[in-house]
């Protein structure tokens, strides 16, 4: 059995924003709790992995975030660009849908 490049994108992107939603839902709760907490960073990473949407999503589900400018502005952009790109490279043929 194989699987083609589509479905472990797939795969891949349903995997990352889950884990962006969780890590700032996991973060919400901490602070909250006055405990540890998730660094900006990793958000930030995670999102630029693939995983902006579930993170986005989290932010505004949970209210985590968003009077933060650098979260409400920066995720969306990471989310444009990656969407540009994607764009991008589907017109330059490097992805076949």
């Amino acid at each position: 059995m194989t699987i083609d490049i589509k479905t472990l994108f797939a795969i891949y992107f349903i995997i990352v924003n889950a884990v962006g939603f969780i890590m700032s839902a996991v973060d919400k709760s901490a602070a909250k709790k006055h405990k540890w907490r998730v660094p900006e960073k990793n958000l930030f990473a995670v999102s630029l992995l693939g995983g902006a949407v579930g993170t986005l999503m989290s932010m505004l589900i949970f209210r985590h975030k968003t009077k933060h400018k650098r979260f409400m502005i920066g995720i969306p952009l990471i989310i444009s660009a990656q969407i540009f790109l994607f764009a991008f490279l589907i017109l330059k043929g490097v992805i076949a849908l």
